[in-house]
C-alpha cells in the first residue's frame, strides 16, 4: 500500500491547527493518554466553555483529536500514538519554558521532569534511565534505530508481557522518542507502551496530581534494581518517594 506525499497546503493546515495556544494546551493536557471532558479541558486552558468547544471541534475535524459521547458528556483524547509523537517531538524542539514563578509551579515542574507519562510510555529522568539501562544490558539496541533484541523480548516475557503477538495498526515495536526535558531518547512504540502499562498495573509507579507526573513506589524501586540493576537514588528521584 502506498501513501501519497503530503502537499504544502496539507502541511500548512496542520501547522495552523497547532499555531493557537489554546489548542496546544488541549493537546499537551491529553498527552497523559486519558480522555478528558470538554469542561475539564476548558478549565485546564483557562478559557470559556464556548471557546473550548469551538477549538476542540477544529482539532477533531483536523484529525488530531478523537471524541466519544457518554450521555451528556463529551470525552476527547488524542487520535492516536502518532499524534502524541508529533506533539512530544515539537515540544522537544521548542524553546525552553520560562522558569516557574511560584513554589507550587516549581514543584509541579520538578515532578514532571523526574518521572511522567508521555502519552502511553514512560518519560523524564525515569524514562531515559530505564532506556539507557535496557541498552546497557543488551535488551535494546540503538545502532540502526531502536529495536528490541532477543534478550529484550525474553525480558518482557518474564514480566508476563508477550510482544510477539500480531500487532494491530502500523505502530513499531520500539521507537526512540526525544525527551523534552532530558533531551535524550526514551523508549516508545508498542514495547514502551507495554512497559508503562505494566509499571502502572504492578504498582511500580503511581500517578500524582492531575497532570502526567508519576511517583515511583518502593515496589518499583526494588523491581527496577532487580530487573535492570537501576538505582533510582542516584538519579535525583528522591522527590518520587511517598
Amino acid at each position: 500500500m502506498t501513501h501519497p506525499e503530503p502537499t504544502g497546503p496539507q502541511l500548512a493546515r496542520l501547522a495552523a491547527l497547532l499555531a493557537d495556544e489554546t489548542r496546544v494546551r488541549f493537546c499537551l493536557a491529553l498527552l497523559d493518554g486519558r480522555a478528558w471532558t470538554a469542561g475539564e479541558l476548558a478549565r485546564q486552558a483557562g478559557v470559556a466553555a464556548s471557546t473550548a468547544s469551538e477549538q476542540l471541534n477544529r482539532l477533531v475535524d483536523g484529525g488530531l483529536l478523537a471524541e466519544e459521547r457518554q450521555g451528556r458528556h463529551r470525552y476527547l483524547r488524542l487520535a492516536g500514538p502518532e499524534v502524541a509523537q508529533l506533539i512530544e517531538d515539537l515540544s522537544a524542539y521548542a524553546a525552553p519554558p520560562s522558569p516557574p514563578r511560584t513554589l507550587r509551579a516549581a514543584g509541579a515542574s520538578s515532578a514532571m521532569a523526574r518521572a511522567r507519562t508521555c502519552y502511553d510510555h514512560l518519560a523524564g529522568r525515569l524514562g531515559t534511565a530505564i532506556t539507557a539501562a535496557m541498552v546497557d544490558r543488551g535488551l535494546l539496541q540503538q545502532h540502526t534505530g531502536f529495536a528490541l533484541t532477543d534478550d529484550g523480548l525474553a525480558w518482557f516475557r518474564e514480566l508476563g508481557v508477550d510482544l510477539t503477538a500480531a500487532p494491530t495498526g502500523r505502530r513499531p515495536m520500539a521507537r526512540g522518542c526525544l525527551d523534552w526535558t532530558e533531551r535524550r531518547p526514551h523508549l516508545a512504540g508498542r514495547a514502551g507502551a507495554a512497559l508503562c502499562r505494566h509499571a502502572l498495573e504492578a504498582g511500580w509507579c503511581v500517578r500524582i496530581g492531575s497532570r502526567r507526573a508519576l511517583r515511583v513506589s518502593d515496589t518499583g524501586r526494588q523491581a527496577l534494581r532487580r530487573l535492570l540493576d537501576l538505582d533510582l537514588d542516584l538519579l535525583d528521584l528522591e522527590g518520587t518517594r511517598p
